[in-house]
Parts: structure tokens; sequence; C-alpha cells
């Protein structure tokens, strides 16, 4: 019976080793995925900004904007390797209850690196024809600490963002990554030509130009940004290069509100990590080893209880 036992503690041990072995290494990268039906809301804002009223046709300044997020997965046009996410952004004057943009993107993206997919009916806005590429929404799981392509919805193009070090958000450690976009032209704007001093009530269709420096923070277990912070400026200028008028200036940084809530989401999410790839691998070979011991210690005593009933064995006599 202890040789049974024995024998079986051995073979169970060896299991959970094996079974630790898989978990760590081959597990997290079949089950640790983004998930298809994400659905959260995060807040910007920023005091001091300057903005073009396309409904009052006049430069506003000295406002308060909120840019305001709203992220939900469409379940149905995913799969097992890849989300999509669909992002709507209104970006209000809460100084004068006005409505300044609305931006609506959606795009498909591996699940596991976060990189973007042409596929399932992206789009930013009313634009199909997209330069699709780099991280999207999220950042790969374990990211590293070198620069990524991320696509930039405004440029409709992936651009570099640089890893400038680690600080941490609500107790969270995250790595810093920083765009920096000088004097891009991205589009082109039509306007009466009285606003941007030209003579003649016809209209001016003048280019669109972007320079910004945009933060991420990003928890590299995860791959989710954790607060960001845009400055943008967005102007219109004549064929010399002169600026004719400044449809966006100013920071926006994503709310202590929103931080918060991002970072509970995240939490919830590193623990389900950190218990496929780490606790529970642990606890495999823990308990795996513990198993082997205490068979092989049964299957030795079996060993030695055998040779000591041999030794007190009394040898046979036999009569003549």
């Amino acid at each position: 019976m202890r040789r049974v036992v024995g024998l079986t503690l051995t073979g169970l041990g060896a299991f959970l080793l094996a079974l630790a072995l898989l978990q760590r290494f081959y597990l997290p990268n079949q089950v640790i995925k983004f998930p298809l039906n994400v659905y959260q809301v995060a807040t910007l804002s920023g005091s001091n900004m300057t903005y073009f009223s396309p409904k009052n046709l006049t430069t506003l300044g000295g406002v308060t904007l909120q840019s305001t997020s709203t992220t939900d997965g469409d379940v149905a046009a995913g799969s097992s390797s890849t989300a999509v996410w669909q992002e709507f952004t209104a970006l209000q004057d809460v100084s004068n209850n006005l409505a300044v943009s609305y931006t609506n993107q959606r795009l498909g993206f591996n699940r596991r690196t976060g990189v973007v997919i042409n596929c399932c009916g992206a789009h930013v806005n009313n634009v199909t024809n997209l330069h699709l590429g780099g991280q999207a929404y999220v950042w790969p799981f374990n990211t590293q600490q070198k620069t990524y392509q991320v696509f930039d919805p405004t440029l409709l193009r992936p651009e570099p963002f640089a890893f400038t070090g680690t600080t941490s958000v609500d107790g969270t450690k995250v790595y810093r990554f920083v765009e920096h976009v000088a004097n891009q032209q991205f589009g082109t704007e039509a306007l009466p030509g009285a606003l941007v001093g030209a003579t003649g009530a016809a209209p001016v269709t003048l280019p669109e130009f972007l320079t910004e420096t945009n933060i991420f923070l990003v928890d590299p277990v995860t791959g989710a940004p954790l607060s960001v912070t845009e400055n943008q400026n967005v102007t219109l200028r004549d064929s010399t290069g002169v600026t004719r008028l400044v449809l966006l200036q100013g920071t926006l940084t994503t709310t202590p509100a929103s931080v918060a809530s991002l970072v509970s989401l995240n939490n919830s999410a590193h623990a389900k990590i950190l218990l496929v790839q780490d606790v529970g691998p642990i606890v495999e070979l823990l308990l795996g080893i513990v198993l082997i011991v205490v068979g092989i210690v049964m299957l030795a005593n079996r060993h030695d209880d055998e040779e000591l009933s041999y030794a007190h064995e009394e040898p046979e006599t036999s009569t003549v």
C-alpha cells in the first residue's frame, strides 16, 4: 500500500511540475489577451485653452475644455486573435457650454500585441483610407523600455512614442512614453475669407498644421495607459507660413477621477495576469516538489521496512 501511495504522490508531483512550466511559458500567450467587450470612459480636462468656435465663428480664449472618450468593443466583429474597439470623443467648452468637436474611430488590433490590423471597417470619422500601423488603444503586454510606433488619429498614421523613464500613477509603476510632432500638415479647412485676413466674401481654404507633445503613462504589465497629457497647437496657415487662425491651443490631462477609474480596472487585470503567469506556476511548482519528496520518502521507507522484516526472519531448520 505504501508503495502505491508513494508512486502516486511522485507521479502527481511530476505532473504539477510539468503543469507549472506549461502555465508559466505557454498558457499566458493563449489566455492573456485584450478583451473583446471592453467598455470604459476617460475624461481629460484643460484650463486657459484657446479654440475657434465653429458655432460663433470666433476665437475664444482662457476657457476650460473637457474631452470625454467612450471606448467600447464590437464583440461580434472580434475573434480569438483580433479585437475591434470603437471610440467616440466629444470635446466641450465647459466655460461657455459649447460643443467644440466630435471624433469617432474604429480600429481592429492584435489581442496580444495591441498592434493595429487593417480590417473590420477601420475608420477615423469618415476617413477609411488610413495608413494603419503601430499601437492603437493599448501597448503590448510586458511593454518594453523602447520607442513604439503609435497610430495618431489626427495625422492618420503611426508616429514614434519614445520611452523617457518610469514613474508611478496611484501606486502603480508606469513607463512614460512621449510623442513630439512639429509643424505637420494634416488637412485643409475652408472658412470665410474675413476670418483669416483675406479680402472679399469668398471662402478661403487653408492648410491645417499640427504641433503636439503627447505623454502616455503606461502600465508595462497590462499595456494599459493610465494617464494621458495632450499638448496641442492646431493652426491654419497661408502659403507664406504665417498663422492666420488658431483652431486649438492648450493642454489636456486625464482628470483624477478618470485616473482612479482606469487604475481600478487595471488593478483587476493586473491581478488576473499575476495569478496566471506567476502565482499559479509558483504554487504548482512548490506543491509538486513537496509531493515528489514525500513520495520518494515513502518509497524509501518501504524498502527499509522490507529489509528489516527480512532481517528478523528466523532461518528454517530441517529435521532428518
